[in-house]
Formats: structure tokens, C-alpha cells, sequence
């Protein structure tokens, strides 16, 4: 089977983001123990039962056992490395400016909003948490209560102006 082959995507040569609350880290060391303890042998023996009904080039669930241990080890690969290289986001700081790991409340266009900024795998934005990479946290990064900054948007530019920064304390709310 030939896989297609495409051109690479905008975000296709980001670095990895590495920073991650201890909640995470250990999230992800449970989903790969899960993942080597589990799903990985299941796997295996589904492909080697598939692997055993003929002929590779026109054995369909072969292909799709083989596939799904695939993506099983890719995952595997990619959790150990966020493991490997995790730096974990201290609590306490300094609350003077904005940092990853702090909670920031803005007023945009009259609406007041907080939003915590953490790493980019626990973004989850109608929770309220963004990256330090995302549009609004790249702009709030390194600024102060009472700054303005401006915010480019699509169609226009928006004034967003600091009101609060809380240090870190629980990101999950």
C-alpha cells in the first residue's frame, strides 16, 4: 500500500512543547504504562493471528492490525520523549509579570476574561488555558498589571489591557 505523500503544513517544523504541570506528567505516564501494558500486546497478537489467515498483499485485517501497532509504538516513541524531556512548571514565581504557569485577567473590547497560560499540550481554551505560543499569550508574555498590548487579529487589531496576575496554583480550576 502506498501512502501519499504531502507537502509539509505551516506547523509542520515547531518545536515541541516540553512544559507540563505535574498533573500532566503524570497523565501521560499512566496513558504509557496503559499503552506498553495493555494495548501494545494486544496488538501483537492480533496481528499475529491476522499475520497467520495468508497472503500479506490482499489480507485486509493484516493490514489494519499492522497499522494499529504501528500508531501504538508511534505513540509509545512520542510519550516517552514528552517524559523524557518534561520541564515541569514550578509553582510560586513571580507575579509582577506575566509568566507560563500564571493565571491573567484581561479586559478585551469591555469584557473582562482570564485565561491560565501553561504548555501547549494542556491547552484547552473554553477552560481558559492557552500556550505562551498562542495568539493572546505570546502578546501577554513578559508584560505587566495595567499594561495594554495589542492583539492582531485576522481583520483588525484589538487593545487587550493586564487587570490581574495571580501566581500559579492549580491549573486544572
Amino acid at each position: 500500500m502506498r501512502v501519499p505523500i504531502r507537502k509539509p503544513g505551516k506547523y509542520t517544523h515547531q518545536k515541541p512543547d516540553f512544559h507540563l504541570t505535574r498533573e500532566k506528567l503524570d497523565e501521560l505516564k499512566n496513558k504509557l504504562e496503559r499503552l506498553k501494558k495493555i494495548s501494545h500486546p494486544q496488538a501483537r497478537v492480533e496481528m499475529q493471528r491476522t499475520a497467520e489467515m495468508g497472503d500479506f498483499s490482499e489480507n485486509a485485517a493484516y493490514q489494519v492490525a499492522k497499522g494499529r501497532l504501528r500508531g501504538i509504538n508511534n505513540r509509545i516513541e512520542e510519550l516517552e520523549k514528552y517524559i523524557d524531556h518534561a520541564e515541569i512548571i514550578e509553582t510560586g514565581g513571580n507575579a509582577d509579570t506575566v509568566q507560563l504557569g500564571q493565571k491573567v485577567t484581561v479586559e478585551i473590547g469591555g469584557k473582562q476574561k482570564t485565561y491560565t497560560i501553561l504548555g501547549s499540550l494542556e491547552v484547552d481554551p473554553q477552560k481558559g488555558i492557552i500556550s505562551p505560543s498562542s495568539p493572546i499569550g505570546s502578546v501577554l508574555m513578559g508584560h505587566k498589571v495595567g499594561d495594554a498590548v495589542r492583539l492582531k487579529l485576522a481583520d483588525d487589531d484589538v487593545e487587550c489591557r493586564i487587570l490581574a496576575i495571580e501566581a500559579f496554583k492549580n491549573p486544572r480550576f
